[in-house]
Protein backbone atom coordinates (compact mmCIF):
# COMPACT_ATOMS: atom_id res chain seq x y z
CA UNK A 1 0.00 0.00 0.00
CA UNK A 2 1.08 3.38 -1.06
CA UNK A 3 2.53 5.33 2.27
CA UNK A 4 1.04 9.14 3.15
CA UNK A 5 1.31 11.65 0.71
CA UNK A 6 -0.48 14.32 1.90
CA UNK A 7 -2.21 15.22 5.25
CA UNK A 8 -5.21 17.30 5.58
CA UNK A 9 -7.84 17.98 7.30
CA UNK A 10 -10.29 15.13 6.12
CA UNK A 11 -7.21 12.87 6.59
CA UNK A 12 -7.11 13.91 10.39
CA UNK A 13 -11.00 14.11 10.56
CA UNK A 14 -11.61 10.65 9.42
CA UNK A 15 -8.18 8.91 10.16
CA UNK A 16 -6.98 7.77 7.35
CA UNK A 17 -3.62 7.77 4.96
CA UNK A 18 -5.10 9.32 2.12
CA UNK A 19 -7.58 12.30 1.17
CA UNK A 20 -9.48 9.71 -0.61
CA UNK A 21 -13.57 9.09 -0.12
CA UNK A 22 -15.14 6.97 -1.55
CA UNK A 23 -19.41 7.79 -2.12
CA UNK A 24 -22.30 5.27 -1.54
CA UNK A 25 -23.06 3.23 -4.46
CA UNK A 26 -26.95 2.21 -4.46
CA UNK A 27 -26.57 -1.88 -4.87
CA UNK A 28 -22.86 -2.08 -4.62
CA UNK A 29 -21.71 -0.20 -1.43
CA UNK A 30 -21.23 -3.60 0.68
CA UNK A 31 -19.28 -4.75 3.46
CA UNK A 32 -16.68 -6.19 1.21
CA UNK A 33 -16.33 -2.66 -1.10
CA UNK A 34 -16.29 -0.38 1.48
CA UNK A 35 -13.71 -3.09 4.06
CA UNK A 36 -11.44 -2.67 0.95
CA UNK A 37 -11.75 0.86 0.53
CA UNK A 38 -10.83 1.43 4.35
CA UNK A 39 -8.27 -1.50 4.33
CA UNK A 40 -6.58 0.61 1.18
CA UNK A 41 -6.66 4.19 3.26
CA UNK A 42 -8.96 5.70 2.62
CA UNK A 43 -13.00 5.99 4.22
CA UNK A 44 -16.34 4.75 2.72
CA UNK A 45 -19.90 4.54 3.42
CA UNK A 46 -21.96 1.25 3.06
CA UNK A 47 -25.27 1.96 1.75
CA UNK A 48 -28.32 0.73 3.80
CA UNK A 49 -31.10 0.54 1.34
CA UNK A 50 -28.59 -2.18 -1.11
CA UNK A 51 -30.12 -4.80 1.02
CA UNK A 52 -33.25 -6.59 1.55
CA UNK A 53 -33.82 -6.31 5.31
CA UNK A 54 -32.99 -4.29 7.80
CA UNK A 55 -31.26 -7.36 9.67
CA UNK A 56 -29.19 -8.26 6.13
CA UNK A 57 -27.78 -4.09 6.97
CA UNK A 58 -26.74 -5.14 10.68
CA UNK A 59 -25.19 -8.14 9.37
CA UNK A 60 -23.16 -6.66 6.43
CA UNK A 61 -22.18 -3.64 9.56
CA UNK A 62 -20.44 -6.74 11.42
CA UNK A 63 -18.71 -7.69 8.14
CA UNK A 64 -17.16 -5.10 7.37
CA UNK A 65 -15.91 -4.07 10.39
CA UNK A 66 -14.36 -7.90 10.76
CA UNK A 67 -13.08 -7.20 7.32
CA UNK A 68 -11.35 -3.63 8.56
CA UNK A 69 -9.63 -5.52 11.46
CA UNK A 70 -11.99 -3.13 13.66
CA UNK A 71 -10.90 0.11 11.84
CA UNK A 72 -14.03 2.87 11.11
CA UNK A 73 -15.89 2.75 8.28
CA UNK A 74 -19.31 4.90 7.48
CA UNK A 75 -23.00 4.53 6.14
CA UNK A 76 -24.58 6.55 3.23
CA UNK A 77 -27.98 8.03 4.56
CA UNK A 78 -29.75 9.42 1.36
CA UNK A 79 -32.97 11.67 2.28
CA UNK A 80 -35.12 11.38 -0.25
CA UNK A 81 -37.87 14.51 -1.27
CA UNK A 82 -40.65 11.96 -1.04
CA UNK A 83 -41.29 11.65 2.88
CA UNK A 84 -42.11 7.83 2.55
CA UNK A 85 -38.94 6.68 1.30
CA UNK A 86 -37.15 7.90 4.36
CA UNK A 87 -39.20 5.90 6.71
CA UNK A 88 -36.65 3.33 6.94
CA UNK A 89 -33.91 6.34 7.46
CA UNK A 90 -34.43 6.83 11.30
CA UNK A 91 -33.83 2.86 11.76
CA UNK A 92 -30.72 2.56 9.54
CA UNK A 93 -29.22 5.20 11.91
CA UNK A 94 -30.41 3.84 14.73
CA UNK A 95 -28.90 0.06 13.58
CA UNK A 96 -25.65 2.05 12.29
CA UNK A 97 -25.58 3.70 16.12
CA UNK A 98 -25.98 0.42 17.86
CA UNK A 99 -23.25 -1.43 15.75
CA UNK A 100 -20.85 1.39 17.11
CA UNK A 101 -20.41 2.81 13.32
CA UNK A 102 -18.10 6.14 13.17
CA UNK A 103 -19.00 7.86 10.21
CA UNK A 104 -22.10 9.13 8.47
CA UNK A 105 -21.97 10.17 4.64
CA UNK A 106 -25.39 11.85 3.93
CA UNK A 107 -27.13 12.85 0.62
CA UNK A 108 -29.83 14.65 -0.88
CA UNK A 109 -31.77 17.04 0.99
CA UNK A 110 -31.18 18.42 4.40
CA UNK A 111 -29.80 15.91 7.25
CA UNK A 112 -30.97 18.61 9.85
CA UNK A 113 -33.80 16.56 11.41
CA UNK A 114 -31.11 13.43 11.79
CA UNK A 115 -28.59 15.40 13.18
CA UNK A 116 -28.65 15.84 17.24
CA UNK A 117 -29.38 11.54 16.96
CA UNK A 118 -25.98 11.75 15.19
CA UNK A 119 -24.30 14.02 17.25
CA UNK A 120 -25.65 12.53 20.50
CA UNK A 121 -24.01 9.12 19.04
CA UNK A 122 -20.81 11.34 18.64
CA UNK A 123 -20.35 10.44 15.01
CA UNK A 124 -18.87 12.26 12.35
CA UNK A 125 -20.52 13.21 9.49
CA UNK A 126 -20.36 14.26 5.94
CA UNK A 127 -22.99 16.34 3.68
CA UNK A 128 -22.71 15.61 0.25
CA UNK A 129 -24.46 18.13 -1.87
CA UNK A 130 -24.52 19.75 -5.29
CA UNK A 131 -24.38 23.51 -4.40
CA UNK A 132 -22.60 25.81 -1.91
CA UNK A 133 -25.95 27.10 -0.86
CA UNK A 134 -27.13 23.86 0.38
CA UNK A 135 -23.15 23.25 1.87
CA UNK A 136 -23.67 26.48 3.80
CA UNK A 137 -27.10 25.38 5.11
CA UNK A 138 -25.42 21.76 6.12
CA UNK A 139 -23.02 23.42 7.93
CA UNK A 140 -25.45 25.42 9.79
CA UNK A 141 -27.18 22.66 10.56
CA UNK A 142 -23.87 21.05 12.43
CA UNK A 143 -22.57 18.92 9.82
CA UNK A 144 -18.45 18.48 10.26
CA UNK A 145 -17.78 18.09 6.20
CA UNK A 146 -18.98 18.78 2.57
CA UNK A 147 -18.64 16.91 -0.55
CA UNK A 148 -19.36 19.23 -3.45
CA UNK A 149 -20.76 17.59 -6.48
CA UNK A 150 -19.54 19.21 -9.91
CA UNK A 151 -22.23 18.50 -12.96
CA UNK A 152 -19.84 15.40 -13.92
CA UNK A 153 -21.11 13.03 -10.97
CA UNK A 154 -22.70 10.11 -11.71
CA UNK A 155 -26.46 10.13 -9.97
CA UNK A 156 -27.73 13.45 -8.85
CA UNK A 157 -25.49 16.20 -9.56
CA UNK A 158 -28.37 18.62 -9.10
CA UNK A 159 -30.19 20.93 -11.19
CA UNK A 160 -27.53 23.66 -11.55
CA UNK A 161 -24.98 21.69 -13.52
CA UNK A 162 -21.95 23.64 -12.35
CA UNK A 163 -19.04 21.92 -13.19
CA UNK A 164 -16.28 20.80 -10.30
CA UNK A 165 -13.75 22.90 -11.33
CA UNK A 166 -15.80 25.94 -10.80
CA UNK A 167 -17.13 24.41 -7.36
CA UNK A 168 -13.69 23.72 -6.42
CA UNK A 169 -12.52 27.19 -6.17
CA UNK A 170 -16.30 28.30 -4.69
CA UNK A 171 -16.65 26.22 -2.14
CA UNK A 172 -13.38 25.96 0.45
CA UNK A 173 -13.55 29.63 0.25
CA UNK A 174 -16.96 29.85 1.20
CA UNK A 175 -17.16 26.84 4.26
CA UNK A 176 -14.70 26.95 7.47
CA UNK A 177 -15.30 23.00 7.38
CA UNK A 178 -13.29 20.38 5.27
CA UNK A 179 -14.42 20.17 1.82
CA UNK A 180 -13.69 17.19 -0.46
CA UNK A 181 -14.23 18.00 -4.19
CA UNK A 182 -16.69 15.03 -6.18
CA UNK A 183 -18.13 14.56 -9.95
CA UNK A 184 -15.83 13.85 -12.48
CA UNK A 185 -13.04 12.25 -10.23
CA UNK A 186 -10.48 9.36 -10.41
CA UNK A 187 -7.31 10.52 -11.25
CA UNK A 188 -3.98 11.60 -9.08
CA UNK A 189 -3.60 14.74 -11.13
CA UNK A 190 -7.45 15.86 -9.78
CA UNK A 191 -6.70 15.27 -6.02
CA UNK A 192 -3.12 17.36 -6.84
CA UNK A 193 -5.33 20.32 -8.20
CA UNK A 194 -8.80 19.97 -5.45
CA UNK A 195 -5.96 20.50 -2.74
CA UNK A 196 -4.76 23.55 -5.09
CA UNK A 197 -8.02 24.95 -4.83
CA UNK A 198 -8.56 24.64 -1.09
CA UNK A 199 -9.88 21.88 -0.85
CA UNK A 200 -9.48 18.51 1.47
CA UNK A 201 -9.56 15.59 -0.83
CA UNK A 202 -11.49 14.28 -3.75
CA UNK A 203 -14.66 11.63 -2.91
CA UNK A 204 -15.48 9.02 -6.23
CA UNK A 205 -18.15 6.92 -7.25
CA UNK A 206 -18.51 6.01 -10.86
CA UNK A 207 -14.62 5.44 -11.04
CA UNK A 208 -14.75 2.71 -8.71
CA UNK A 209 -17.32 0.76 -10.46
CA UNK A 210 -14.47 -1.47 -12.16
CA UNK A 211 -13.03 -2.65 -8.73
CA UNK A 212 -12.38 -6.08 -8.22
CA UNK A 213 -14.33 -6.07 -4.90
CA UNK A 214 -17.58 -4.91 -6.45
CA UNK A 215 -19.97 -7.01 -6.54
CA UNK A 216 -21.29 -6.35 -9.54
CA UNK A 217 -20.77 -8.73 -13.13
CA UNK A 218 -17.30 -8.89 -14.83
CA UNK A 219 -19.38 -8.15 -18.02
CA UNK A 220 -20.74 -5.13 -16.97
CA UNK A 221 -17.37 -3.97 -15.43
CA UNK A 222 -15.80 -4.49 -18.70
CA UNK A 223 -18.41 -2.15 -20.58
CA UNK A 224 -17.65 0.35 -17.99
CA UNK A 225 -13.92 -0.35 -18.57
CA UNK A 226 -14.72 0.56 -22.34
CA UNK A 227 -16.31 3.72 -21.55
CA UNK A 228 -15.64 7.15 -22.79
CA UNK A 229 -16.38 10.37 -20.62
CA UNK A 230 -18.95 10.72 -23.59
CA UNK A 231 -21.23 7.46 -22.64
CA UNK A 232 -23.25 8.81 -20.04
CA UNK A 233 -26.63 11.07 -20.57
CA UNK A 234 -28.69 13.32 -18.02
CA UNK A 235 -31.90 12.13 -18.28
CA UNK A 236 -35.12 12.54 -15.74
CA UNK A 237 -35.12 16.20 -15.99
CA UNK A 238 -38.25 16.60 -16.92
CA UNK A 239 -39.21 15.73 -13.19
CA UNK A 240 -36.35 18.89 -11.70
CA UNK A 241 -34.38 15.95 -10.77
CA UNK A 242 -31.36 15.41 -13.26
CA UNK A 243 -29.75 11.93 -13.15
CA UNK A 244 -26.73 11.05 -14.92
CA UNK A 245 -26.46 7.71 -16.00
CA UNK A 246 -24.79 5.22 -18.52
CA UNK A 247 -25.59 5.66 -21.95
CA UNK A 248 -27.80 2.92 -23.35
CA UNK A 249 -30.84 2.06 -25.31
CA UNK A 250 -33.19 2.10 -22.13
CA UNK A 251 -31.62 6.30 -21.11
CA UNK A 252 -32.27 6.69 -24.76
CA UNK A 253 -36.26 5.81 -23.99
CA UNK A 254 -36.28 7.87 -20.95
CA UNK A 255 -35.06 10.87 -22.96
CA UNK A 256 -37.39 10.18 -25.73
CA UNK A 257 -40.20 10.50 -23.38
CA UNK A 258 -38.62 13.53 -21.78
CA UNK A 259 -38.56 15.00 -25.32
CA UNK A 260 -42.36 14.85 -26.42
CA UNK A 261 -42.94 16.54 -23.02
CA UNK A 262 -44.56 13.31 -21.07
CA UNK A 263 -44.84 14.05 -17.78
CA UNK A 264 -46.31 10.71 -15.76
CA UNK A 265 -43.58 8.88 -13.83
CA UNK A 266 -45.41 5.95 -14.36
CA UNK A 267 -44.52 5.55 -18.39
CA UNK A 268 -41.33 6.37 -16.26
CA UNK A 269 -41.39 3.83 -13.81
CA UNK A 270 -39.97 0.63 -15.45
CA UNK A 271 -37.11 2.50 -17.27
CA UNK A 272 -35.66 3.81 -14.90
CA UNK A 273 -37.00 1.88 -11.30
CA UNK A 274 -33.87 0.74 -9.19
CA UNK A 275 -34.87 -3.13 -9.49
CA UNK A 276 -33.63 -2.81 -13.17
CA UNK A 277 -30.28 -1.18 -12.50
CA UNK A 278 -29.82 -4.19 -9.85
CA UNK A 279 -30.19 -6.53 -12.36
CA UNK A 280 -27.84 -5.31 -14.98
CA UNK A 281 -25.35 -5.13 -12.11
CA UNK A 282 -26.24 -8.82 -11.32
CA UNK A 283 -26.68 -9.82 -15.15
CA UNK A 284 -23.85 -8.09 -16.23
CA UNK A 285 -26.53 -6.64 -19.03
CA UNK A 286 -25.65 -3.07 -19.51
CA UNK A 287 -28.64 -1.97 -21.73
CA UNK A 288 -30.70 -2.65 -18.71
CA UNK A 289 -32.50 -0.02 -16.35
CA UNK A 290 -30.06 2.84 -16.51
CA UNK A 291 -27.11 2.67 -13.85
CA UNK A 292 -26.02 5.38 -12.36
CA UNK A 293 -22.80 6.73 -14.35
CA UNK A 294 -20.82 9.68 -14.05
CA UNK A 295 -17.75 11.29 -16.41
CA UNK A 296 -15.13 9.42 -14.23
CA UNK A 297 -16.15 6.17 -16.20
CA UNK A 298 -12.93 7.75 -18.79
CA UNK A 299 -10.84 6.81 -15.85
CA UNK A 300 -12.23 3.67 -15.12
CA UNK A 301 -10.35 1.61 -17.79
CA UNK A 302 -9.24 -1.98 -15.98
CA UNK A 303 -10.63 -4.15 -13.35
CA UNK A 304 -8.39 -3.76 -10.71
CA UNK A 305 -8.40 -4.10 -6.80
CA UNK A 306 -9.57 -0.80 -4.86
CA UNK A 307 -5.74 -1.16 -3.35
CA UNK A 308 -4.18 -0.84 -7.01
CA UNK A 309 -6.91 1.91 -7.79
CA UNK A 310 -5.56 3.89 -5.28
CA UNK A 311 -1.82 3.31 -5.55
CA UNK A 312 -2.19 4.24 -9.67
CA UNK A 313 -3.98 7.65 -8.37
CA UNK A 314 -1.41 8.40 -5.51
CA UNK A 315 1.26 7.55 -8.09
CA UNK A 316 -0.44 9.42 -10.29
CA UNK A 317 -0.20 12.57 -7.71
CA UNK A 318 3.15 12.00 -6.58
CA UNK A 319 4.60 12.42 -10.45
CA UNK A 320 2.24 16.08 -11.08
CA UNK A 321 3.69 17.21 -7.57
CA UNK A 322 6.66 16.50 -8.64
CA UNK A 323 6.29 18.02 -12.37
CA UNK A 324 4.43 21.70 -10.43
CA UNK A 325 8.15 21.63 -8.51
CA UNK A 326 10.07 22.18 -11.93
CA UNK A 327 7.38 24.84 -12.89
CA UNK A 328 8.68 27.02 -9.80
CA UNK A 329 10.71 30.69 -11.18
Amino acid sequence: MTPPLFRTRITELFGIDHPILCGGLMWLADAAYVGAVVNAGGMGFITPRSFPTAEAYRDELRKCRAITGGKPFGVNIYVSTRPEANEALGEFLDIAIEEGVAFVETAGYSPKIFMPRIKDAGMIVIHKCTTVRHAESAVRAGVDAIAILGAEAGGHPGMDMIGTMVQGALAPAALDVPVVLAGGMGTGRQLLAALALGADGMLMGSRMTVAQEIWAHDDYKRHVAETSQADTRVVMSIFNDNSRVLDNETARKVLALEAEGIDDFERYRPLVEGTAQRLAYETGDWRMGTPSMGQSCSFADDIKSVEAIFDDILADASAHRDRLKTLAV
